[in-house]
């Protein structure tokens, strides 16, 4: 508790009023929904109860995914399950000629999105899709870091209590949204492209076996997060 106190003093905006912050602590809420935003990659992130805070393992999916996506020199992305839209902007920055396009099924997600475009300046496109629903267009890379969470897997009372269900949890064992997303990815992708998950630390021998089914010819790579999880998955046809 003494850290989340100092962080909440260090990080808190002048206009917010510090007494009633503490009451919030108190009562179990996240100090980055109580400040208010986050640093992802070096980018001021808003956050609020609407969308998941941005954790490390996602800056990592962003990091490697910039690594891999070194094949297109222009390249077009999609990011399904945007939230709070930390992946698209980051990677809009870290490659400007890039045209992205970033969905949600959640409108109150899609506005702090847009809230995070404008203050970090960045020009991608947020709209509103259930998976591939309103897509028409074709992709050089579709990143995802999507719900993941087994119903009945047990999490820490901080985050079950106070970020959405909607963004946490999926049925069929946690792996519906990589089984949704692989069955219909095909007819979004260019020829040549890239498929990058981020994953549940035991899923990723059954997402492999998913994904080979539909892109048999395609190379499939599971790595390692920094606390040596497989954490995520990579699917390219070069």
């Amino acid at each position: 508790m003494k850290e989340e106190i100092e962080y909440i003093k260090k990080y808190l905006h002048k206009e917010d009023n510090l007494e009633e912050a503490l009451k919030r602590l108190e009562n179990g809420e996240p100090v980055q929904y109580i400040v208010g935003d986050v640093n992802f990659y070096g980018n001021t992130i808003k956050v609020n109860k609407n969308v998941l805070i941005p954790r490390r393992e996602t800056e990592e999916l962003v990091e490697k995914t910039f690594a891999y996506l070194n094949i297109f020199s222009n390249p077009k992305i999609l990011d399904i399950g945007t939230g709070s839209g930390c992946i698209p902007i980051t990677l809009k920055k870290l490659i400007p000629t890039s045209n992205i396009d970033a969905i949600d099924i959640s409108l109150d997600a899609l506005k702090v999105a847009n809230e995070n475009k404008k203050l970090n300046n960045v020009n991608v496109n947020f709209y509103q899709s259930d998976i591939f629903s309103n897509v028409i267009s074709k992709y050089d890379c579709i990143i995802s870091n999507p719900p993941y969470i087994r119903y009945d897997e047990e999490i820490m009372d901080i985050v079950k209590n106070n970020e959405p269900h909607l963004a946490l949890y999926a049925d069929d064992n946690g792996l519906y949204f990589y089984k949704k997303i692989l069955s219909e990815a095909k007819g979004y992708l260019n020829e040549k492209f890239i498929i990058a998950f981020e994953i549940g630390e035991e899923q990723s021998a059954s997402i492999k076996t998913i994904a080979k089914q539909y892109f048999p010819k395609a190379k499939i790579i599971a790595e390692k997060d920094l606390q040596h999880f497989d954490r995520f998955i990579f699917i390219i046809n070069e």
